[in-house]
């Protein structure tokens, strides 16, 4: 505390000033102890606070004897106003400084990364790298001023020492935060962000950092040694993995797809189990944003894609082709063996000529090794089909197909059916992968499939609408005309003279 003195003149009381000659008993070493030669960095920065300590002690003792010398200042009223005004100097200072130190260190700093070959110094400037180095400045003015201005208040200069600590804390995180975010930006146009989850990493760095930060600035307060904090740690362990859960299983599972490259952020991820079918934006610690087509966004956790299914789309783009997979169902009442007229025709088509030739051949070769007649019925023997032509017009049509990926696999076949007809699946990919050119070339060879199925004799196989039922209501006694036996029964007659038809064809 300030000790008061009577000073001749005045019936007042004023601080006593401090001997400019008095050491801090933590300051410097004897001069018997000091290095005769050159002084070590850590003995001049210790040679520095002493001068600097006693220069600043010597102006706020000057400042005091002004206050004390004012007679219009009343005397209980002195130490107040000695405090505030000490106080109001060392705020004005430090902000002085920020104001001045700060446009100079950026333009400086951007100078120099103007002239500078890479990018990695635009990429600091531009995450405010340099921009919070600058807030250092001030809280090392505040941490070396206040001893020297305080001496005689050691409470007042320890809660400003510490405030400047933490607020050096506080810019150091920042910095660290900044310079870790400039990192991962350069880092992500190169090879390597695409092997390593970045974003993941980059997380892990700040919440290293942070937990040291705050461990710090604990033992700050507190005034103990990060040591013994850290010892104290272990008692809390349960309850820091149940609150950092989360974070620990998304590291690990972020290792994980990163190692095994099973997740790179721009992959087309297929997630139904969380609603996602979209581009992965972002890969984090705790969570994987993913873009659906409908532009709305995803969260997933990010050790679910380690617990449970998710299909990953990006083997479909390496490959080069984008797969096909959709079938026609036939109705099997169009099924027929193939006449002469049938076969006539077929050879008319441009993608069947060498294929008849070639079965035709065959088929004739074995029929007449077996003793089989071209005047037998036709279930004796090979024949052809209108469906197995109409399989293979429609493999040759996508041999031929530009749209088409020639160097995968193509394949037309036939499903089991299951009450709806024959399904004739096409597996194929096409040339393309961008969604809308891949749905037109889809488009476009089913329209043409759709269109040339009744040239071969069949039909397609369609539910019943109400037109169908309608039209059965309204058909006429099929009596009146010669029915197509291939497509439509016999009607039978009833005891009463009626006849059950069994309607029109579908």
């Amino acid at each position: 505390m300030i000790s008061y003195r009577t000073v001749a003149g005045k019936n007042r009381s004023m601080p006593e000033i401090p001997d400019s000659s008095y050491q801090n008993p933590a300051a410097g070493k004897p001069s018997e102890e000091a290095a005769t030669d050159a002084p070590s960095p850590l003995e001049a920065l210790q040679k520095t606070s002493e001068a600097v300590n006693e220069r600043v002690t010597g102006l706020a003792d000057s400042l005091t004897t002004w206050i004390d010398a004012q007679p219009w200042i009343p005397d209980g009223l002195v130490r107040p106003v000695h405090f505030v005004l000490l106080l109001l100097a060392v705020a004005f200072a430090s902000w002085l400084l920020f104001k001045v130190a700060r446009p100079l260190v950026l333009r400086v700093g951007k100078r120099i990364a103007e002239k500078s070959p890479t990018r990695a110094d635009e990429f600091l400037f531009g995450h405010g790298v340099f921009r919070w180095l600058t807030h250092v400045l001030p809280a090392l003015l505040i941490y070396t001023v206040t001893p020297g201005f305080f001496a005689s208040v050691p409470w007042l200069a320890r809660i400003l020492k510490t405030g400047s600590l933490l607020y050096l804390l506080l810019a150091a995180y920042m910095v660290v935060d900044s310079l870790v975010n400039a990192i991962t930006t350069d880092l992500q146009r190169t090879r390597l962000a695409q092997r390593m989850n970045l974003g993941a990493l980059a997380q892990v760095i700040k919440l290293v950092t942070a937990l040291v930060v705050f461990i710090l600035a604990i033992a700050l307060v507190i005034g103990k040694s990060p040591m013994v904090l850290l010892g104290g740690l272990s008692v809390f362990a349960s309850v820091l993995m149940l609150v950092f859960k989360d974070v620990i299983l998304g590291f690990v599972a972020g290792i994980q797809l990163s190692t095994n490259r099973l997740l790179s952020p721009g992959d087309w991820l297929e997630m139904p189990s969380h609603y996602a079918d979209g581009d992965v934006m972002e890969i984090g610690l705790t969570t994987v944003k993913v873009r659906n087509w409908d532009k709305t966004i995803t969260t997933i956790p990010t050790y679910a894609l380690i617990s449970e299914p998710f299909k990953n789309w990006r083997g479909m783009i390496e490959s080069g082709g984008r797969r096909i997979k959709r079938s026609l169902t036939i109705d099997t009442n169009s099924i027929r063996l193939c006449d002469a007229d049938m076969l006539a025709r077929f050879h008319r088509i441009e993608h069947l000529a060498d294929y008849l030739r070639e079965r035709e051949k065959e088929i004739a070769e074995w029929n007449e090794a077996h003793g089989i007649r071209e005047d037998s019925p036709k279930i004796n023997g090979r024949r052809l089909t209108n469906i197995g032509t109409f399989r293979a017009y429609v493999s040759a049509y996508l041999r031929t197909h530009p749209g088409i990926h020639q160097d995968m696999t193509l394949l037309v076949r036939q499903l089991a059916p299951e009450g709806r007809g024959l399904p004739i699946e096409i597996y194929c990919f096409s040339a393309d992968r961008a969604w809308a050119n891949y749905e037109t070339i889809q488009a476009d060879i089913f329209d043409h499939l759709y269109a040339v199925i009744p040239e071969f004799g069949l039909r397609v196989f369609q539910e019943p609408t109400g037109l169908d039922f309608r039209r059965l209501a309204d058909s006429p006694d099929p009596a009146d005309g010669e029915a197509d036996s291939t497509t439509r029964p016999a009607p039978t007659e009833r005891p009463d003279g009626s006849s059950d038809s069994a309607g029109p064809e579908r």
